[in-house]
């Protein structure tokens, strides 16, 4: 359990450092998030959450917290996939280009706004930034991956050690 630990602190370090870059790039480097990014930091806050939860909660609360970090990651998994589905089309086939989804909160219903998000439009088609030949989408796709393994394996262990904390 010792090394679950670490890799849920790794899980925890490296998400932070994601939310610092994600602000880096928009702050300073002036590159605006489209609406599947911002989908998926909360994606990444929720997954952030529930790793925490993992850390700090008794052992049926771990299982819990343990599966909804598999299932929140799994979801930024999904929603980077289909960012960089997005980015891979041909440009005749990329759909067309939304205003800005802040623009959308505060102008549109919220079912419409949230709907843009999970969707995306053909702004975020566009690749702003790419390192080592990856776009963002394609990093945050990897780490994803990484963080629904490690909550998947955190699952794994939490169930197997059951009967042991049943028995105590």
């Amino acid at each position: 359990m010792m090394l679950m630990t670490r890799a849920l602190w790794c899980v925890l370090a490296s998400g932070a450092g994601l939310f610092a870059t994600a602000f880096y790039m928009e702050y300073v480097m002036g590159l605006v998030p489209c609406a599947l990014c911002l989908a998926q930091r909360i994606a990444l806050g929720l997954t952030l959450f529930a790793t925490a939860l993992v850390l700090i909660t008794p052992h049926w609360g771990r299982a819990i917290s343990a599966f909804l970090m598999l299932i929140f990651a799994g979801l930024g998994a999904a929603l980077a996939g289909r960012q960089v589905w997005l980015q891979s089309l041909p440009p005749d086939q990329v759909p067309d280009c939304g205003p800005d989804i802040y623009f959308m909160l505060d102008r549109f219903p919220l079912t419409e706004s949230i709907r843009a998000m999970l969707l995306g439009t053909g702004n975020c088609a566009e690749v702003q930034w790419t390192f080592l030949s990856l776009s963002i989408p394609q990093w945050t796709l990897v780490w994803f991956i990484a963080y629904a393994l490690v909550g998947g394996l955190a699952l794994v262990i939490t169930l197997r050690q059951a009967p042991k904390a049943l028995s105590v």
